[in-house]
């Protein structure tokens, strides 16, 4: 009977253990879900901040070039007003005008 009663308080042992570590077990499962729902909403942040970036890009690109497509405005005009008048001087020089 004694050899019995050993054998129970050792099985009862082991069962205390085994339940102390799942325990543990649940605890760092529970932990890992949780840090793969940080990094789940991280990654969703980080696609959300990509297509801002993007966005951001494109519009620094337009109005960088606005100045540029001004300058080329203000060069076109300019041309075509020496060409008009290189025109009309040719024209009075040769007594059309």
């Amino acid at each position: 009977m004694v050899d019995y009663e050993h054998r129970l308080t050792k099985v009862e042992d082991l069962a205390q253990g085994n339940k102390r570590r799942i325990e543990k077990m649940e605890k760092a499962q529970e932990d890992i879900t949780a840090l793969m729902e940080s990094m789940a909403s991280i990654a969703q942040k980080q696609k959300d901040m990509d297509g801002d970036m993007k966005e951001i890009k494109a519009d620094i690109k337009t109005l960088t070039g606005k100045p540029a497509k001004r300058w080329e405005s203000v060069v076109e005009k300019a041309l075509l007003t020496a060409v008009a008048a290189l025109v009309s001087w040719c024209l009075l020089k040769m007594g059309i005008g």
